[in-house]
């Protein structure tokens, strides 16, 4: 049975934003309104946020800086990390 689509959902949010993530969901094949209906019926199948939400702390938030500005070790392998991380 075909769902009546009537409601609206209106939210403001940065203009750079929208036009960032319209631009992936348009390469995804996806409108902002079924985009929108996604994260909903998410919502309710997770009954919460679909995703993790967190405050990165202190130090993950200096690595990721880091980064960033393309600083920070290099590994030529995963061996080499492990090796360096003691795993």
């Amino acid at each position: 049975m075909p769902t009546s689509k009537t409601a609206t959902a209106r939210a403001l949010i940065d203009p750079e934003v929208k036009k960032q993530a319209e631009a992936i969901l348009k390469e995804m094949g996806l409108s902002v309104s079924k985009s929108f209906e996604l994260f909903y019926r998410q919502v309710i199948a997770q009954k919460g946020i679909p995703f993790e939400l967190q405050i990165p702390n202190e130090k993950t938030m200096k690595a990721i800086t880091n980064s960033r500005e393309g600083k920070g070790k290099t590994f030529a392998s995963p061996d080499e990390l492990f090796e360096d991380t003691g795993i």
